[in-house]
């Protein structure tokens, strides 16, 4: 596989500021787990000099793909594009037997997910979850699935996809019609969430559809080397949206957003969907995005908190979108917000590699 001409891993020139914005490097000081050393270790991969030792590949799936290295960097090099290409180089060398079960037989039918996140639902829902805290029953689990357990958000009573009708009215006079992403994440993990910005557009003269043919935008499979995985779904979700005349296609989840965006160059080299990848993308919008620039009308009612924001790394520096969210909190009366140090550092997910 040719090294993407847009990466210009050529022109790294040591100088080191790539380290200090690397959570990684700062987690472990060490040169391979920074972006300079990654750059290294994937050229020299990718040139032949290096064969795909299990510690190289391990070096490229330690990237977060948090971009803060792209940020800084004053020659243009793109460490994060690097590592998922030489997750791509690995997975053609030597595929892996437990990817295609998930990400072909799973991944891509939100039925099947909804299926395998019930018992989760049920754990929430039954009180399994609140004995297990009581009776402290979580220091016997594996230190990582304790981990996991702890960071599980109080799961919705349904999925997204169970709550969200096909079309959603504008409560005043429309003046808008979106389209809205059904994110894998947001539909199971915080359907609430998701349905309570589908009120807010729909509150804001947005007539809000929502498209049940989606499926997963593709950054997981693109986070494990399966790229012909990506280019599949992208296509899908694209020809979900295409019947429909619609101002903006929105979504409340960071990565989703990044990803939708780069259908475009995704798939610019595709003769049949290249240009509708284009449009497609040219409408994306992220949810905070679209109503800082209706402009929203702020709801009525005062809020006596204090409040900060922390930026999702595929929001600030995957879509240049960081203004807009402060906007919109500014603009709520009675809140007060607290700008977080280091309010962009990555929050350490890494989506579906957290639980790899």
């Amino acid at each position: 596989m040719d090294r993407p001409a847009e990466t210009t891993d050529a022109n790294c020139i040591r100088c080191g500021l790539c380290l200090s914005v690397c959570p990684t490097y700062r987690e472990h000081l060490s040169e391979t787990a920074s972006p300079r050393g990654r750059v290294i270790l994937a050229r020299k991969g990718l040139e032949g000099q290096l064969r795909l030792t299990p510690n190289l590949v391990e070096q490229m799936y330690a990237c977060m793909a948090c971009m803060a290295c792209t940020a800084i960097c004053p020659v243009g090099v793109r460490p994060a594009e690097l590592a998922l290409l030489m997750r791509q180089v690995q997975e053609q060398a030597h595929p892996s037997a437990w990817k295609r079960p998930f990400f072909e037989g799973l991944i891509p039918h939100p039925g099947r997910m909804e299926l395998t996140t019930l018992p989760l639902r049920l754990y929430e829902r039954l009180g399994v979850r609140r004995i297990v805290y009581s009776l402290r029953m979580t220091r016997l689990l594996p230190g990582k699935l304790r981990d996991l357990e702890a960071m599980l958000p109080r799961l919705p009573r349904r999925p997204l996809r169970q709550v969200l009708p096909p079309q959603t009215p504008a409560r005043t006079a429309a003046r808008f019609r979106v389209g809205f992403f059904l994110g894998c994440a947001q539909s199971l993990l915080f359907a609430e969430e998701s349905a309570a910005a589908v009120r807010v557009l729909a509150r804001n003269a947005c007539t809000v559809i929502t498209p049940w043919e989606v499926v997963c935008c593709g950054m997981p499979a693109a986070g494990y080397g399966r790229l012909d995985l990506v280019r599949e779904q992208a296509r899908r979700n694209i020809a979900a949206f295409e019947p429909y005349v619609l101002d903006a296609i929105v979504t409340d989840c960071a990565t989703c957003g990044a990803t939708l965006r780069g259908y475009a160059s995704l798939l610019s080299d595709d003769d049949e969907w290249a240009a509708r990848a284009a449009a497609f993308s040219a409408r994306v919008r992220d949810v905070s995005e679209f109503l800082a620039d209706i402009p929203l009308q702020p709801p009525r009612g005062r809020l006596e908190i204090r409040a900060t924001y922390h930026d999702p790394c595929h929001l600030r520096r995957g879509q240049g979108v960081w203004e807009q969210p402060r906007l919109l909190l500014a603009s709520l009366d009675g809140l007060e917000l607290v700008e977080l140090p280091e309010a962009d550092w990555c929050c350490g997910s890494a989506g579906s590699q957290l639980i790899t």
